[in-house]
């Protein structure tokens, strides 16, 4: 009788955790001016790291359990986060959701960075000069990108394993959780894809709780050069962070071996 009870208790469990796995929630995403709906509108559960985007119709259905985050984004809005509830998957129902559009305005453009003398010998003079190294990323056709330095694996993060103070340590120390989120976000293709087209670094930001400020330096911390920081889409960023992180671990325990 007793082992009955057991066996009955995991089967319980066991179909209460895959239903819990495959729960899902559904809403429609209106522009808060007109009540029209968006398309195309990126979310992200930043919780199980899994992405979508709406429909025509502004709908759009995402995989979630109670207490997980939504991140709702798109250009020219304001983004959101919403907190999934346990009476939004109970009830099923089709939950709306505005967004407000924001004000844009446009910073001030260098057309000519360079006062040309038309002096070749003075003029070659102000030409920067990059001595950056290129590096391949996989999943991506291009050639490679840029990064400052040598491509020494030891040069990349050893300040920052020796160095307990080091902004990079700092960082790969102490999100440990939201650093493994980021292998969950390569192996996802939609969240790939949304990332290859982005530049605005919010989605990365609000994964690893940092400020953009803060996630620019991070990267500068891992050798990578300021025009790849300037110029590199949020994929690239993301896949510059991971190689990065798992250097750093790689290097962190040999540390504690010796």
């Amino acid at each position: 009788m007793k082992k009955l009870f057991l066996l009955f208790s995991l089967i319980f469990v066991t179909a209460l955790g895959f239903a819990q796995n495959n729960t899902a929630v559904k809403g429609t995403i209106i522009r808060s001016e007109n009540g029209k709906p968006l398309e195309s509108v990126n979310i992200v559960n930043l919780t199980q790291v899994i992405g979508t985007t709406t429909n025509s119709k502004g709908e759009f259905e995402i995989r979630a359990n109670a207490n997980d985050t939504l991140h709702l984004s798109y250009l020219g809005y304001k983004s959101i986060k919403v907190l999934v509830t346990n009476d939004w998957i109970k009830f099923n129902t089709n939950a709306s959701i505005e967004m407000t559009e924001l004000a844009l305005a446009l910073e001030k453009v260098v057309v000519n960075q360079l006062r040309l003398t038309g002096y070749l010998e003075v003029d070659i003079k102000q030409v920067p000069l990059h001595n950056n190294t290129r590096y391949s990323i996989s999943g991506l056709p291009s050639t490679g990108y840029e990064a400052g330095g040598t491509p020494n694996t030891v040069t990349k993060v050893l300040g920052a394993i020796f160095n307990p103070a080091d902004f990079l340590h700092n960082i790969f120390g102490k999100k440990p959780r939201e650093m493994r989120k980021l292998r969950q976000m390569k192996k996802d293709d939609e969240i790939r894809n949304l990332l290859a087209s982005r530049f605005d670094r919010e989605m990365l930001t609000a994964l690893l709780q940092v400020e953009k400020v803060d996630l620019d330096l991070l990267v500068s911390e891992c050798n990578y050069s300021k025009d790849f920081i300037r110029t590199a889409n949020d994929l690239q960023i993301l896949d510059a962070i991971s190689e990065c992180y798992e250097e750093y671990k790689v290097l962190s325990k040999n540390r504690r071996r010796l």
